[in-house]
């Protein structure tokens, strides 16, 4: 079951929008615990896993990097397709 707050989060997986694969994902990028996602980046940690994987990730994993971080942070869960618009708009003033 998903955690409803940040507090209640133990593992990554308690994390709304993110499953085993995503675990994995913030593993590689060195992130040993959920609270430590807390003040980071979704650009940087995609373009990060990009690097270490040598492939390039499809960019919702972005929007997912994104829902995450907020999650940790206090904000509701929402689902990660929520950031899409957010990302896009980013995007678009780089």
């Amino acid at each position: 079951m998903k955690a409803r707050r940040a507090s209640d989060v133990k593992k990554f997986t308690d994390i709304p929008n993110i499953g085993p694969a995503m675990a994995a994902d913030f593993a590689l990028l060195g992130i040993k615990a959920p609270a430590d996602l807390k003040g980071r980046d979704a650009f940087a940690l995609h373009a990060r896993l990009c690097k270490l994987t040598g492939t390039r990730h499809d960019p919702c994993v972005i929007d997912t990097f994104m829902a995450a971080i907020d999650f940790m942070e206090g904000a509701p869960a929402k689902p990660w397709w929520r950031y899409t618009k957010q990302r896009k708009a980013r995007i678009s003033k780089l």
